[in-house]
């Protein structure tokens, strides 16, 4: 696995060069670099075990250093803290969510102002990186992610109502995987998005309270493990598995099983171990060589859905 992803990212840059995408090289520096990457995520948020995988894999292929860190209760006042004390740090480059642009645009800017080279993945958009000064953003487009799945389920099923579980709902982000679900199904929003927090048990109760306060739930949407698991258990004591239709953002090994066994109908996957191991790879280049692509990268999204659970599941957790 290790192999073909560094045979793909060396493809990758080699293509981008031939059509002129990456910048003149400088003259070339010693490896060894040292970076970080800083997600808003809580220490209980497994999700984020295939981004450190990716970025230990990267760091050992290019002989350079990353450090990660977060906020260890996902609080994003404590993760702007985190950011301002990676500056002060002086390293050599920082990959960071855009988990709250308005919390956040402070220190990130202050990390472009002093010539650190910052690359933005996963939460944020495109046009908030541009706006920060980042170098480039990777990873998916949450809203476009959330219409495309909304649109699966209006077409296999007609569904008209749902239930989006957002176990992240500070993260505008998780916003608007909902609200892009909402749209692509073609009704409002309004009160089918709940805020589940990120204990099992409580996002178990919650989403069992809700489908007993509408049974006629035509759709369930969630945004991640945190909030699938416990979802699957709900409609498991219920009797209700495989009865509503049900997408899911991420995988995990419960939504694996939970795919194979025809609960879950799909997983949308933003590939994030490409988040991971990408950008360390394209600042370490960019140390020493200069260069970088012209282009921003989406990860995602793409559906995992039972035909091809097989391979997935194989890696889910620690690649996938």
């Amino acid at each position: 696995m290790k192999t073909l992803l560094r045979s793909f990212c060396a493809a990758a840059f080699a293509g981008a060069a031939a059509i002129g995408l990456l910048a003149a090289p400088q003259s070339a520096q010693a490896d060894g670099e040292h970076f970080v990457l800083i997600s808003h995520a809580p220490d209980s948020d497994s999700w984020w075990n295939t981004i450190k995988n990716a970025i230990r894999d990267a760091g050992t292929a290019m002989n350079a250093t990353v450090d990660y860190r977060n906020p260890p209760s996902g609080d994003l006042a404590d993760m702007a803290r985190i950011v301002e004390q990676a500056v002060a740090s002086n390293p050599d480059g920082i990959i960071v969510t855009i988990a709250d642009f308005d919390v956040l645009k402070g220190p990130i800017s202050a990390a472009v102002k002093k010539g650190i080279p910052v690359i933005t993945i996963n939460s944020g958009t495109q046009a908030q990186s541009k706006e920060l000064g980042a170098m480039m953003h990777i990873g998916q487009p949450e809203y476009d992610a959330g219409f495309a799945a909304g649109q699966r389920v209006a077409a296999a099923s007609g569904a008209k109502s749902f239930l989006c579980v957002n176990h992240y709902i500070t993260n505008p982000a998780s916003v608007d995987r909902c609200t892009g679900f909402a749209d692509g199904l073609g009704v409002a929003l309004g009160d089918q998005m709940i805020d589940s927090g990120i204990d099992p048990s409580e996002v178990e109760t919650k989403v069992m309270a809700y489908l007993r306060a509408h049974p006629d739930t035509g759709a369930i949407l969630t945004l991640g493990p945190n909030s699938a698991e416990p979802t699957i258990s709900a409609l498991d004591k219920m009797q209700l598995g495989g009865k509503i239709p049900f997408g899911t953002f991420d995988l995990s090994a419960g939504i694996a099983s939970a795919i194979k066994d025809g609960v879950i109908d799909f997983a949308i996957d933003q590939q994030p171990y490409l988040q991971g191991y990408m950008p360390v790879v394209l600042l370490a280049l960019y140390d020493r060589i200069g260069v970088m692509p012209g282009n921003n990268i989406n990860s995602g999204p793409g559906f995992v859905t039972k035909d091809s659970i097989g391979l997935v599941e194989k890696l889910a957790g620690e690649y996938r």
